[in-house]
Parts: C-alpha cells; structure tokens; sequence
C-alpha cells in the first residue's frame, strides 16, 4: 500500500479501521523527507523520536476513545513562526536563531487535542516577507514539480512538504496570499480563512490587520477538515471571532447549481500569463457545466490594492518587529559600544534585506510628516476596496481570479526586482485587506508541467461557500495530482 499517495482524510479512516497505525502514517512520511527533502528542503526541523512516541499515544487514544476527530493520527508539519513549546521558533530569521517559546499557540493545542502528530517546522521567507521562499536565513525551498523553480511564499515550505508528500497536512500564514500563492504554484490546496476566524495567539505577527493562519491539504475535504479543528473562539486573541458555523465538510455536496459567479474583468488584463488565462478560463466553462451562472464585472479599484497593502503591510510590520532588538532573546551582535550601537548592529546583522526593506518602508509611512499623506490614505483606500467587494458580495456568492499571474518562476528571478515580486500578489492581497476568506485549487498545468491554481473567494464568514464551490470543482477536475517527471516523487 503506497501510504504517501493517500488523503489525510483516507489516512485518518484507514488508522479508525486499523488497517494501517498511527506509526505507518508517521514513517511513511520520514522517509519521504529522507528520500527528498535533502533537495526540497521543506523543512527547517524535524521531530522524529518525539512523533513516534507521540504516534503511540495517540494510536491508544484512537482505540480508548479520546480521540475521535476523522484527522486523529494524521502527521502534520507546522510552519516556523506558529509557536510550539520547547521546540525552535525561528521565522526563519537569523535574529531568532536561538529563541525557544515555552507555550503552545491555540491551533497547537487544537491539534493536539484532535490528535494529530507534529512533524516538524516548515522552511519559510523571513518573518513571512516574500513571495518565493528565497529570503529565509537558512536557505532557499524549491519546488517539488521542478526543483529550479520557486513553491512560491511565504508559506512556501509548508506547500512544498505536502506536494512532495512529506506530510499529509500543513499549516501556513497569509498576510497577502502567503497561502493561496504557494499552494497554486506548488499544485495543493490551501485556505485563508475569515480574518479573526483561526486564533492568532502563538503566531510571530507580520501585519497584525492581515496575518491569518490556515491549512494546506491535498484537496478541498482534507482543509476543511483541519480548518474545523483549528477554527473558533479564543479569549486569548482579541481579534478572535465567536463563531456557531464551524461544521465545514458538511457542505461538500457537489452541488452548486444556481450559485453565482462573479469575475472582475481587471483580473484578466495586461499581464496575466497566456496559459495561466486558458487555464482560468477552463475552469469557468467547466463551473457553467455544473450548473452555475458566471458573470464579469468591474472593480475599479484594483490599481491601488498592491500601494494600499504595502503601506499598510511595512508600517505594521516596522511595528511589530521593534521588539527583535538583541536584548531579552534571540540574537545579539557580537561587539558593540553602548546601547544604541547594540540595536543597530543586531538588527543589521539579525535581519535579511527584504525585511530591512519592508521595515523602513513603514517606518517612513509612519514617520512625522508622512502618516496623513501614506498610512492614512492607504487607510481609506483599504475602506474603499472593502466596500467594492461588499457591492459584489450582494450580487454574487463567489468571486473568482487567478491565484497568480504567472506559474512558479526560476529561482533567483524574483529576488532580481522586488517591485516585480510585489506586484505578483496583484490577485490576493485583497482578501486580507477586506478580511475575506479565499482557497486556492489546482486547475491545470503550463507548458512547462508547472502547476496552475485558481482563488475562491467569499464574503466573510463565508468559508462554507467556497468549499463547497471548489469541492465541486474539484470532483469534477479529477484526483489530486502529484510531482511526476521533473518533480522529486
């Protein structure tokens, strides 16, 4: 029985019916990561004595009854800024080298009471700034479908893992499309929930307006199967929302007959990828056959989403990573006069060139003379979007786009021009501005054999809506693919 090739929702039923155990499962996917990840690099840590020993505990509360959710015994790799006790949280940044948290984050605990097995921590861009996995102080993640090329960003080693079948489920962040991104370019499926919707407690902030953590699955049913165990209230996270609509896999029906579709027109303009349209394309013929009625429409203020996010994105950023200053934890420049000099050393030293970028973008944003004429009009402009796609929202159930403009790029080609790379997230980063939820499905391949995605997207709250519009997709398109000829599997 090829394990790999399963589901983690097919794992999980074979481990209830004992016909494999929870230790099939955990060694299945090590040696995987054996096999591959030495090229892949998926990875930065790995827990294999502890999820082994974590794999007999759960089987024996599988069998007593303690744990009864369909994903119990399902190994899982958690990416590098989620908080895990005792265990490295690095964010993949020099400056947190050595810093170890002595608490679980909420989805933590929520996994572990569900009773899945822990594998590692994903590689990921530093602090979860960029597009490609490439700003990451501890080395580049390449694509499983061609290890020249990117698996996208910033979640883009926790994309990679489950494409390359080193876990069967991932968690990731999305501040900007740091989900729905990696997951089209590495050919998986990934989920950015309602803001407020997954508790941010434990998660090293980037943006926190934006930042929201979520799965990475095979397909459609494994995400919302683990975004049931990871969503809901938590009284530590302020911005956490109370919630009674959490029961997700119950609309995987199929069925979208006379749903709504809407396209804004602006999506599939200049610079959008040949293949990557007729791909986009494919999917609305496809969506008509089922029943559903597809509409354009315009959304006039798409010029200005990428300005609105990075101001926003950079202030809050230059914010929140002023406490990595050398003094309490994390690393501390060597040699220093006083204690100004120890700030500026440690954080020249500490930090990679697109998050010193990022910071000192929103610290000018913020900066006297500047917050009225940026930040503030970025404010506004958020406010504006967010209104556009409410007029949409009452017209239509789901808006549709591409989840990129282009398939994964080589590696080292998008670190040659920034401003290029912020323009990539042209198609996501209004989901978090306005607070949305989207998910990102396969629907093809280029020329190249490189995966394509389309991006769901719902009105808040509105998750079981694009589940189940990309579930019935989904079925309809086939199987989950995995890396063949050119790929590591």
């Amino acid at each position: 029985m090829e394990l790999e090739k399963l589901t983690a929702l097919q794992l999980g039923e074979k481990i209830k019916q004992r016909q494999v155990s929870v230790l099939d499962g955990v060694k299945t996917v090590f040696e995987q990561i054996e096999k591959q990840d030495s090229e892949v690099h998926a990875y930065l840590d790995t827990y294999r004595e502890e999820a082994y020993k974590r794999a007999e505990e759960v089987q024996k509360g599988i069998e007593d009854g303690t744990y009864t959710s369909p994903l119990a015994g399902v190994p899982i790799a958690i990416k590098d800024n989620i908080c895990i006790n005792g265990k490295k949280t690095t964010c993949a940044s020099k400056i947190l080298e050595n810093f170890v948290p002595q608490y679980n984050a909420e989805v933590i605990d929520r996994l572990e009471k569900a009773g899945l097995v822990i594998i590692g921590k994903t590689n990921m861009d530093e602090f979860a700034m960029g597009s490609t996995t490439e700003t990451s102080a501890y080395g580049i993640t390449r694509n499983p479908w061609n290890l020249e090329h990117v698996p996208g960003g910033s979640s883009g080693g926790s994309c990679a893992a489950v494409a390359a079948g080193e876990t069967y489920l991932a968690l990731g962040s999305d501040t900007g499309g740091s989900i729905r991104q990696p997951s089209s370019y590495c050919g998986v499926t990934g989920i950015k929930p309602t803001y407020g919707t997954v508790s941010r407690y434990g998660l090293v902030a980037y943006a926190s307006s934006l930042d929201q953590i979520g799965p990475v699955g095979k397909d459609v049913s494994d995400c919302a199967a683990l975004l049931e165990i990871i969503a809901g209230h938590d009284t530590k996270d302020s911005t956490s929302m109370k919630r009674e609509d959490l029961q997700f896999s119950k609309e995987l029906t199929g069925d979208i007959k006379g749903m709504k579709f809407g396209i804004p027109e602006e999506y599939l303009a200049e610079g959008l990828d040949p293949e990557v349209k007729a791909s986009f394309m494919g999917v609305l013929d496809t969506l008509k056959e089922l029943g559903a009625e597809v509409e354009f429409f315009s959304i006039k203020t798409m010029e200005y989403m990428i300005p609105a996010y990075y101001i926003i994105a950079s202030a809050e950023a230059s914010s929140n990573l002023e406490r990595f200053d050398g003094v309490k934890y994390g690393f501390r420049a060597a040699e220093y006069e006083g204690l100004h000099d120890m700030y500026k050393k440690t954080r020249t030293a500490g930090f990679g060139e697109e998050v010193k970028r990022r910071i000192m973008l929103g610290s000018f944003v913020l900066s006297s003379g500047y917050y009225d004429a940026y930040y503030l009009k970025a404010l506004r402009t958020k406010a504006l979007i967010k209104k556009e796609f409410d007029q949409a929202f009452g017209k239509y159930d789901v808006l549709l786009a591409p989840a990129s403009p282009f398939t994964a790029p080589k590696i080292g080609e998008s670190l040659k021009d920034p401003l290029a790379m912020y323009l990539g997230d042209i198609y996501t980063v209004a989901v978090n501005l306005c607070g949305l939820p989207g998910i990102t499905v396969p629907c093809g391949k280029d020329s190249k054999g490189l995966p394509i995605g389309i991006q769901m997207i719902g009105d808040c709250f509105m998750e079981k809506k694009i589940l189940r519009a990309a579930h019935a997709y989904e079925t309809s398109r086939g199987s989950f693919a995995v890396p063949g000829e050119g790929g590591t599997r």
